[in-house]
């Protein structure tokens, strides 16, 4: 099958269906994340882990992002 993100024709693609049933076809995680991850609303880079979300709803990979675009609650570490 083909790859959703780079079209690459390759035997060992994977599927992955979102919760509304949509289906996205990938040759690798790099693909996979370059499609479906959120993207930071401050830096623009992929966020791969959990992030931060806010009002909005926006996603921020970082306690520094939200708190660059105003959020002072968001922090990095529990003091």
């Amino acid at each position: 099958m083909k790859c959703s993100t780079c079209g690459n024709d390759y035997d060992k693609t994977f599927t992955v269906t979102l919760h509304d049933g949509e289906e996205h076809v990938f040759d690798s995680f790099e693909c996979a994340v370059h499609a479906l991850a959120p993207i930071c609303a401050h830096c623009d880079c992929r966020i791969i882990g959990h992030g931060i979300e806010a009002p909005g709803p926006t996603m921020y990979c970082c306690a520094h992002c939200a708190q660059q675009d105003g959020s002072q609650r968001a922090k990095d570490r529990i003091e």
